[in-house]
């Protein structure tokens, strides 16, 4: 039954779907050229609201505006949003001028045969600023190179041809460009008008919304409303919605599709899922995170090496306090690597000297609680808990628990090279939960040392978004790949989710997306003529919880993204090499 919602509170969100219904119609008499128009007006006012977007945003996750980690929120929140609007006008224009979005990008195979696409860098500034960073997307099996170029642009291709509709987005509460990125989606990809319900916990951020996204408002094309379960009840069952998107939890989901597991309707729930009749009949597609491994490759590294990476792994746990469905989990580490026992010593080190900051999200604390009660031997690290499983300890907590807070466990598989990669691949796809990133950190002589069986272990690896030596949150930034589960969920078993968002240039057909780093910062990374590595003008990135400069810079990245201009670039440069 559809949720009871007060009569001021129903009125106003079948006044938005008004508005939208008015829109959608409006929308899709714009051509390609007034979209990028239109496009670039969003692009000022998501500028000129940037600095409001970013210490709302600080000041929501319970963080002082002088807090070490606040640019977090510049890089996660107006960053974001500015890169995704440059890539989507990229792509438009190329179509409004009769161009293929593929048009000058490299595309070839991978060794399984399937179509890749480079999709990162594109620009010469991103081949300075992110040198040594890559992404490239692979398209799922048996889709040719003519397949893409004729299939990208996806709505953009025709949009004059079909109503999009109007989509219901159910905004993301842990990372401010989520929900706003969730609905240029709908709007590009899918041609639909969007209705976004923002999560409570950014209720601060709407009026920021409402300016940043005021070109999008203004005709109808988005409209925006807070409320929680009662109103996202509503809004599901609502016939007015073409199709929903969500960013969340499998919990959540299911109750949205099959109905809730607790309670009086426990049990017609699962009467409907044995017999494969979902309450909701609106398609879905959703992002909904996972345990993410984090898997060593061992080698030979040096004591920086083993310093820097523990640090990086540090990172992909405790960014934004562990609050990520992008969050490394599972440490998976060879028990045969003659430098375990000292990386692990650095990783408590990275682990225990990273700044402290709240744990803001809503029932985080609970499950901390969860895994101190399930690994009472657990190191209490400061506000964060790290879990090294020992011989006789039950890891399957761990590995089926997205415990989505300040908890980061280490497992030990035999092996090494070859013999370890593949094992740790088998134990990521088996046994972890979820399918929506994972991270693989490898030294160029061992990846060199492997050749073909490493892409080989990567092919075998069903992960949407792969890391190698850089963490999957680049993958998330970055507008020209894509996000997403790796494909196979259905509704009855979502896992990760359904489908991918951002992917900037409109690609089809999408498997998975795999981002690359240099696995030694700058000036280490000259060291790319001995080892095969990559060169980075990065001493250490600014999202490193490490970085004693990432506020400044990623500030600056940001205002650099806005406005340009060399001087503020150049002064951002000097910080970004104090880090």
């Amino acid at each position: 039954m559809p949720a009871t919602l007060p009569d001021d509170v129903r009125e106003l969100i079948d006044e938005a779907i008004a508005a939208l219904e008015k829109g959608s119609a409006a929308w899709g008499a714009l051509t390609v050229s007034q979209r990028v128009t239109l496009l670039r007006g969003l692009r000022r006012t998501v500028a000129a609201n940037a600095r409001t977007w970013a210490r709302t945003a600080v000041r929501s996750k319970q963080l002082s505006d002088d807090h070490r980690l606040r640019g977090e929120e510049w890089l996660s929140g107006p960053y974001a949003t500015l890169g995704a609007l440059d890539a989507y006008i990229e792509t438009l224009d190329r179509i409004a001028t009769g161009r293929n979005p593929l048009d000058g990008l490299e595309i070839d195979r991978t060794l399984s045969g399937q179509t890749r696409v480079h999709t990162f860098p594109l620009t010469g500034i991103d081949s300075v600023l992110l040198s040594g960073f890559t992404g490239e997307v692979w398209l799922t099996p048996g889709v040719t190179p003519g397949d893409a170029r004729a299939r990208a642009g996806l709505a953009q291709r025709r949009p004059a041809e079909d109503d999009g509709g109007i989509g219901l987005v159910l905004g993301a509460g842990n990372i401010t460009s989520i929900p706003v990125l969730d609905v240029l989606y709908e709007l590009l990809a899918h041609d639909r008008v969007a209705l976004l319900k923002v999560n409570p916990t950014q209720d601060a951020l709407v009026p920021v919304y409402e300016k940043a996204f005021a070109p999008l408002i203004a005709p109808g094309f988005l409209r925006i409303v807070r409320g929680a379960g009662d109103v996202g009840a509503y809004l599901t069952a609502h016939p007015a919605f073409a199709h929903v998107h969500i960013t969340g939890s499998a919990a959540t989901f299911d109750t949205i599709v099959w109905g809730p597991s607790t309670g009086t309707g426990a049990a017609q729930t699962k009467r409907r899922k044995r017999e494969n009749r979902p309450r909701l009949k609106t398609p879905i597609t959703a992002e909904l995170g996972g345990v993410s491994p984090i898997i060593v490759v061992p080698g030979d590294w040096s004591d920086a090496d083993l310093r820097f990476q523990a640090e990086h792994v540090a990172t992909m746990r405790l960014q934004n306090a562990g609050h990520n469905c992008i969050a490394g989990q599972v440490v998976l580490i060879s028990s045969d690597w003659s430098q375990k026992d000292q990386f692990l010593i650095e990783l408590r080190r990275a682990y225990a000297l990273a700044p402290e900051r709240p744990i803001w999200y809503p029932h985080s604390s609970e499950r901390m609680a969860q895994a101190a009660e399930s690994y009472p031997d657990a190191l209490v690290l400061a506000d964060r808990l790290l879990v090294e499983i020992g011989e006789g300890d039950d890891p399957a907590a761990l590995e089926s628990t997205e415990y989505f807070a300040p908890v980061l466990g280490v497992e030990q598989l035999p092996g090494t090279g070859q013999l370890f990669l593949d094992a740790a691949v088998r134990h990521a796809n088996e046994r972890l939960q979820g399918t929506l990133g994972a991270n693989v950190l490898i030294d160029p002589a061992t990846e060199a040392s492997l050749g073909g069986g490493f892409q080989r272990a990567m092919t075998a690896l069903h992960y949407g978004t792969i890391a190698i030596n850089t963490w999957t949150a680049v993958g998330f930034i970055t507008p020209t790949v894509t996000w997403g589960a790796f494909p196979g969920n259905t509704l009855a078993d979502v896992g990760s989710g359904l489908g991918v968002v951002h992917n900037a240039l409109l690609l089809a057909d999408v498997e998975r997306s795999v981002v690359r780093g240099p696995f030694r910062p700058f000036p280490r990374s000259a060291s790319v003529v001995r080892d095969g590595g990559r060169f980075t003008i990065l001493p250490k990135p600014p999202w490193f919880a490490s970085s004693r400069t990432a506020a400044e810079v990623s500030e600056g990245l940001t205002r650099f993204r806005a406005r340009g201009g060399v001087p503020a670039l150049l002064r951002t440069l000097v910080q970004a090499m104090r880090a």
